[in-house]
């Protein structure tokens, strides 16, 4: 359906609910298509890392086991 901007100023709400139902709403200015209105989609849940919570412990020092390799790298 398209749709005056004049006219879609008045009735907003109306052809809001009509693209929330999927049909297509297209505001026009002096009959050129300008704008159409379509629903937003919903956000993707966002992920949350630490499933385990601390089931697994990692011992180590990084820093003193590769202190030969680094200092290899970099000098």
């Amino acid at each position: 359906m398209q749709v005056n901007l004049h006219d879609a100023k008045t009735h907003l709400s109306r052809y809001v609910a009509q693209a929330l139902e999927g049909e297509e709403v297209v505001i026009a200015k002096a009959g050129q298509p300008l704008v159409r209105l379509v629903p937003v989609a919903a956000a993707p849940e966002v992920r949350r890392g630490g499933f385990l919570g601390g089931s697994a412990v990692l011992e180590a020092d990084l820093k003193a086991d590769f202190a030969d390799e680094i200092d290899a790298l970099f000098g």
